[in-house]
C-alpha cells in the first residue's frame, strides 16, 4: 500500500511538473541565461525562437550579471516548488526558474526604433513596491506627485538613473505577489562589467536595446535563468533549449 501511495505521489509530481513546463509549448521567443553556479554573480545570456520542436539561437550568447550574492528559486512558471533556497526580499539573489516577461517601464517616450512591445513611460508619480508590509507589494502604482503618499520617496521609479533607463519586468512573484518573496526584478542596464545587481539581470545598454527590439507580444517570450547543473538536469523535462542548441551560453 505504501509503495502504491508512493507511486500515485511520483505519477501526480510528474504530471504536474509536465502540465506547468506545457506552457512553453506557446512561447516563440525564449530568453535563456545561465549561471555557472548557485553563487556565481554573472553568466551568459543568449535568445532563441522555435524552430520546429526544438529552439534556434538568433543573436550571439552576451555577458550578464545577476545578483551579487547569485542565484536562487523565484515564484514563476517552474521552478517554485524546488528544494533549496528560494528567492527573498533583499538576499541579493536573482530569482532561479521560468518566467514571462511583463511590460518594459522607460525614462523615455518611446521604445527603440524597430520595437513593438507594451510599454509604459515612467513619470514622477510612478512606483515600484518593494515594502513588504503595503498592499501592493511587487505591483506599479501610479500617484498623484502633487500629493504623494508619506511611503512614496522611497518606492518611486524615476530617479534620472542611467541604468533604469530602461527596465522589462520578469514577472518573478507576480501571480499573485508573496509578501517577502522578492520583489521589482527586471532587466535593465548594467552599472559596470563587474557590478552585479541586487537581483535583477543586466547588461551593456546596447544588447539590452536590441533585446527589447526583438520582443514581441504576439510570441509570449519567457525568460529561463538557472545555474549550469540546474540546466543539464531540467532542459529535457522544462521544454528548454537543448545542451546542443545553447551551447553559447553553457560555460
Amino acid at each position: 500500500m505504501n509503495l502504491l501511495k508512493l507511486a500515485l505521489v511520483c505519477a501526480v509530481f510528474v504530471l504536474s511538473a509536465s502540465l506547468r513546463a506545457g506552457e512553453l509549448d506557446g512561447a516563440q521567443q525564449l530568453i535563456v541565461g545561465v549561471a555557472q553556479t548557485w553563487d556565481s554573480s554573472g553568466g551568459k545570456l543568449q535568445r532563441f525562437e522555435r524552430a520546429g520542436r526544438g529552439w534556434k539561437a538568433v543573436a550571439p550568447p552576451v555577458s550578464v550579471l545577476f545578483g551579487r550574492q547569485g542565484l536562487a528559486w523565484g515564484r514563476g512558471l517552474l521552478g517554485t516548488d524546488e528544494p533549496g533556497k528560494h528567492k527573498a526580499e533583499k538576499d541579493w539573489r536573482a530569482p532561479a526558474g521560468v518566467f514571462r516577461i511583463g511590460k518594459i517601464y522607460t525614462y523615455d517616450r518611446a521604445l527603440p526604433p524597430g520595437s513593438d512591445f507594451p510599454f509604459h513611460t515612467v513619470t514622477d508619480g510612478d512606483a515600484w513596491i518593494d515594502d513588504v508590509t503595503h498592499p501592493d507589494y511587487n505591483r506599479h502604482v501610479a500617484i498623484d506627485p502633487a500629493k504623494p503618499p508619506a511611503w512614496f520617496e522611497k518606492q518611486k521609479m524615476r530617479h534620472g538613473d542611467f541604468a533604469y533607463r530602461w527596465l522589462v519586468e520578469i514577472r518573478h512573484n507576480s501571480d499573485p505577489p508573496v509578501p517577502g518573496a522578492g520583489s521589482a526584478i527586471f532587466f535593465h542596464i548594467r552599472r559596470g562589467p563587474q557590478r552585479p545587481s541586487a537581483g535583477c539581470t543586466t547588461m551593456a545598454e546596447e544588447n539590452l536595446v536590441e533585446l527589447i527590439r526583438w520582443l514581441r507580444t504576439g510570441k509570449r517570450p519567457h525568460y529561463a535563468l538557472l545555474p549550469r547543473e540546474e540546466y543539464l538536469a531540467k532542459w529535457k523535462a522544462w521544454g528548454l533549449p537543448s545542451p546542443e542548441e545553447a551551447g553559447g551560453v553553457l560555460p
